[in-house]
């Protein structure tokens, strides 16, 4: 078991130390709060060589955004450490955070930034190649496959607002329905995928076809091959929120798996604790995060100041 810190506890401590966490820090010890961001370094983008659509940093890789993340966090005396937080638990007024390699620390406030993990489709050559030329976001790589020939490959009938999305990228769109029945569809998927120039391919995938290191195909289970260059696909989100489900946070379960209900700068249903980015929803994007780590943190300076106003006034 992990000892435990003797000094004074933390003002905050940011678990996941990603666009929100990261954010979430630096609004922290700008006020002047002594925080201390516990990082297991598994950033959800980390297949990307890219990320777009984040004003100011629009194609920067990012490795490169959270080391300018770390290196701004410091310069305010924000402490970092490269660890995984494996429990937490209310004590008094405070929490205790235990830590796999670490001696558990105190907090009297938390943030929750923990993301999430996507699950790949079980097609050989889907994962080897996530981030590259197999993609899940329109709005992320879109720009950068423009026009070419892209495949979709259909994880359940909900795929088809997928298929729907990427024509605005390019007009030769292919939908695999891989394990979809043709049933499953309504007629208006049907006729808003023919509208929108979509051909729909029934039949299993068997497998990616790559030749030089790029991908040029999609195999069906019958051999027929269809040459593609990009593959769109709808990873299973795995949200990281044991512990918020440890501390009896109310949860919200969707077709996407279950987040915590928070109000609107993040605070849970457990007084104290607060959560940002994917930890509260599968479609945040860096920006999002980002902007709800600023608000969770905002939200917690008002917070300590007002607590601690309060106990002076009552004695």
């Amino acid at each position: 078991m992990n000892e435990t810190y003797t000094d004074e506890p933390y003002d905050v401590v940011v678990v996941g130390g990603g666009a929100a966490g990261l954010s979430a820090a630096l609004v922290l010890g700008r006020a002047r709060h002594r925080t201390l961001v516990v990082d297991a370094g598994e950033p959800r983008n980390a297949p990307s060589s890219h990320m777009q659509g984040y004003l100011s940093r629009d194609g920067m890789a990012p490795a490169e955004f959270l080391t300018l993340g770390r290196e701004e966090i410091a310069r305010y005396g924000v402490e970092l450490v490269r660890d995984r937080v494996t429990d937490v638990t209310k004590d008094g007024e405070d929490f205790t955070v235990a830590l796999d390699a670490g001696p558990a620390v105190r907090a009297r406030r938390l943030i929750v930034a923990t993301g999430l993990k996507d699950e790949m489709p079980d097609v050989p050559g889907v994962a080897e190649r996530f981030g590259r030329d197999v993609l899940h976001c329109p709005f992320c790589h879109g720009w950068e496959v423009r026009d070419e020939p892209f495949g979709v490959l259909a994880s359940s009938a909900m795929s088809v607002h997928q298929a729907l999305m990427v024509s605005q990228w390019s007009k030769d769109v292919t939908f695999f329905l891989h394990r979809v029945a043709e049933e499953e569809l309504s007629d208006l998927d049907l006729r808003r995928l023919a509208a929108a120039g979509v051909a729909v391919v029934p039949g299993e995938v068997a497998e990616l076809v790559v030749e030089d290191d790029r991908l040029t195909g999609v195999r069906l289970a019958d051999g027929t091959i269809h040459a593609r260059s990009v593959l769109f696909v709808g990873p299973r989100p795995v949200p990281q929120t044991s512990l918020l489900e440890a501390l009896g946070a109310e949860m919200n379960e969707t077709p996407f798996g279950a987040y915590p209900v928070v109000d609107p700068t993040g605070l849970t249903t457990v007084p104290g604790v607060w959560a940002a980015g994917n930890a509260i929803g599968f479609a945040e994007q860096v920006v999002h995060a980002a902007s709800g780590g600023y608000r969770a943190a905002a939200a917690i300076v008002g917070d300590l100041l007002m607590t601690g106003l309060d106990a002076a006034v009552n004695g």
